[in-house]
């Protein structure tokens, strides 16, 4: 999967997608990621990429021709995603959405953000990663890059990684512990060390379902509300 990111902090990109499972997927040549330095088409000795709104305001705005020729030159692959709060928001489903393309681009915005004719003739999508107001796109892009980059076949040394885990199901994640078992007085579930599988994955399932519905119970209602068998469970381990 090629991956462009067009931005204005290209070196601080670079450093973050070279590590981690998405650097190891892009040394292995399973993601091919390319990140952009906006201010390399700019044609002014101070390479301005932006400008006062019109109309006044505070702020700036980041100039189309930056953007578009930018496009021209390396005519990155579509679709061209704009990382801003206007957008629809960032999912897992979206991220499996976006994982199943051959490749897609990110724009990062700046400042208070970019001329509206880049959104009307370049970009195709507009994604948001919460009702939140980041100084630019820039960590926003780099959290699609890892929640897409992660699902890309032959990033994750496991792939099952994928398939149990947050939203998977509709559900938050159960809780995970690990070695010791018993540490400053306070023990690992015994459920979880008996051996026996199918009572692991009953306790595991009415964990997730007891955080869900602690947390985010908006998930819950998505579902259609707790079915029969989920009640039993959660009666079961008194979750």
């Amino acid at each position: 999967m090629r991956i462009d990111v067009l931005t204005i902090f290209p070196d601080f990109v670079q450093t973050a997608v070279g590590v981690g499972v998405i650097g190891r997927g892009a040394t292995s040549g399973v993601l091919d990621l390319r990140v952009h330095d906006l201010r390399r088409e700019t044609t002014d000795v101070h390479q301005t990429v932006d400008a006062a709104p019109f109309g006044g305001g505070a702020g700036m705005v980041l100039k189309p021709e930056p953007v578009f020729n930018l496009i021209d030159a390396v005519e990155p692959p579509r679709p061209l995603i704009y990382m801003g709060p206007a957008g629809r928001p960032l999912t897992q489903a979206v991220a499996q959405e976006l994982s199943e393309l051959d490749g897609f681009s990110l724009l990062c915005g700046r400042y208070e953000g970019v001329d509206q004719r880049i959104l009307d003739h370049a970009v195709d999508d507009v994604i948001s990663i919460g009702d939140v107001v980041l100084a630019g796109g820039e960590v926003a892009a780099l959290t699609v890059i890892e929640a897409v980059g992660r699902l890309v076949p032959g990033v994750l040394g496991n792939a099952s990684s994928t398939s149990d885990e947050s939203f998977s199901d509709g559900l938050l994640e159960y809780p995970q512990y690990t070695r010791p078992a018993e540490f400053r007085g306070w023990d690992v579930p015994a459920v979880l060390t008996s051996g026996d599988h199918a009572r692991v994955e009953r306790w595991r399932r009415a964990q997730a379902l007891r955080l869900t519905l602690d947390r985010r119970m908006d998930l819950i209602e998505a579902r259609g509300g707790l079915s029969d068998a989920d009640q039993d469970l959660l009666l079961e381990f008194d979750a």
